[in-house]
């Protein structure tokens, strides 16, 4: 299955994948459109920052054996069989935070419904509507690739290689 992959050699923490998640989750897909909307679009990545100083995005893993589905007491979030992808239904939700509270990675983020009644969990679901998700498409870097586990390893030993043919060049 294809998911969401980082290289923290490149990750500058520009925060260019958040803005263009929440962009995306906006009602508008359009940014200057998007930060007046009510109630502000919410990314469903969150770039932060280690102790070290490395900055990371993090986003849903999509896991093999989800908490977040046997925690969710309405049955809001699925994993779809053919895809393998961990979904919410904003539809279901009944902001009880329980997802919020089991996934341990913490990218399970809290909402503000658009009629403001109330509150509930998203996360990410990969973009399922775009070939490539709007983080990967956005990264100025190349930090973040969209593919399966071969593909990133295979882009992070040329870019290992890559830079060693400089350092020697000099």
């Amino acid at each position: 299955m294809k998911r969401v992959y980082v290289n923290l050699d490149k990750c500058l923490g520009c925060n260019g994948c958040m803005i263009a998640c929440a962009v995306e989750q906006s009602s508008t897909g359009e940014l200057f459109k998007a930060i007046t909307e009510t109630p502000l679009p919410v990314s469903l990545i969150e770039v932060t920052t280690a102790n070290g100083g490395e900055s990371f995005p993090l986003q849903c893993r999509h896991c093999e054996e989800p908490y977040c589905i046997d925690a969710c007491i309405a049955g809001a979030i699925r994993k779809d069989p053919e895809t393998g992808l961990v979904l919410s239904d904003e539809e279901k939700c009944v902001g009880c935070w329980m997802c919020v509270m089991t996934c341990p990675f913490g990218v399970i983020r809290v909402s503000l419904l658009p009629d403001k009644k109330g509150k509930i969990a998203v996360k990410c679901d990969l973009c399922q509507d775009r070939k490539i998700p709007a983080c990967v498409e956005a990264c100025y870097t190349g930090a973040l690739l969209f593919g399966e586990v071969e593909d990133f390893i295979r882009a992070v030993n040329k870019s290992k290689e890559d830079r060693d043919v400089l350092l020697n060049s000099r």
